[in-house]
């Protein structure tokens, strides 16, 4: 875990994450509500109470998602197996926020009735999820588990997971590594589900209309069409002896010009692509 940290230091070293600070957030009400209903922050305070915390949290590590407020879109809710997940959760199912950072939408299926002690939540980085309890005020309300763990490293606390989980919310988290590593992340997922049918992975990542590897990233980070994303999958399932039922699909919404994308990829031809994955 400590050297894919500093590997990430060392690539933001050649950036500028100043550049995609942005200073107010575009609150949705439902993100609104969050705030204001389970954290019980007065209406008054929300902008400037999470944007104190989001400054805090951005100096731990700058991701675009930190800067231009994307952690709060609360994206999960957007997703067309949301109801489902929900329904899984308060039936007793367990899910894994897998790259969770601060906790949102777990937070968003806990205010929406699911059992917070069905939900786990993982992130390289334990002060994101400390970050979290503050953000959201509650610490000695909320029972989900959270684990910092690698997802390449074998040895993580992750392990205590293997075979166990129900649901995988995965947001933001494959386009993070060139295509062997999205494989080697997703096998990883595979062991942590239930070896059963209908264990799912559900989720949303950027995307490209021209798929491929990303010339100006610093680590080649692979964008998919949702042609190369079912690829993908196949080659999984082919690896590890599994079959899945694989929908994704672009949004409408163009991350072509959204700031701080220059972190992760050239920017042309960029979307939003959301997907689940579902075993046979």
């Amino acid at each position: 875990m400590a050297d894919r940290i500093n590997h990430e230091k060392e690539n933001l070293a050649k950036l500028d994450p100043q550049s995609w600070l942005i200073k107010d957030p575009n609150l949705q009400p439902d993100a609104r509500e969050l705030f204001e209903k389970y954290s019980k922050i007065p209406p008054d305070d929300v902008v400037r109470y999470i944007t104190e915390v989001r400054d805090k949290a951005f100096k731990v590590f700058p991701y675009p998602c930190l800067g231009h407020w994307g952690f709060i879109e609360l994206t999960t809710r957007q997703s067309p197996q949301f109801g489902e997940a929900l329904e899984r959760i308060k039936a007793g199912d367990k899910y894994l926020d897998i790259g969770c950072c601060v906790g949102q939408d777990i937070r968003k299926l806990t205010y929406e009735g699911a059992p917070s002690e069905n939900m786990y939540g993982s992130d390289l980085r334990k002060e994101f999820m400390d970050i979290g309890y503050e953000l959201f005020r509650d610490q000695d309300t909320l029972k989900a588990t959270f684990i910092a763990a690698d997802i390449f490293d074998p040895d993580s606390d992750l392990r205590s997971l293997d075979g166990k989980i129900d649901i995988v919310n995965a947001g933001s988290f494959f386009h993070l590594w060139e295509y062997d590593d999205q494989v080697k992340a997703a096998k990883r997922v595979v062991a942590l589900l239930k070896p059963q049918p209908g264990s799912l992975i559900m989720g949303r990542q950027v995307g490209n209309v021209n798929a491929g590897a990303s010339a100006k990233s610093n680590t080649s980070r692979f964008r998919h069409s949702p042609e190369t994303w079912s690829t993908l999958w196949k080659r999984v399932g082919e690896e590890t002896g599994t079959q899945w039922d694989v929908n994704a699909y672009f949004t409408e919404i163009d991350l072509s010009n959204r700031k701080g994308f220059n972190f992760t990829a050239d920017t042309e031809g960029m979307r939003r692509l959301m997907f689940s994955v579902r075993r046979l």
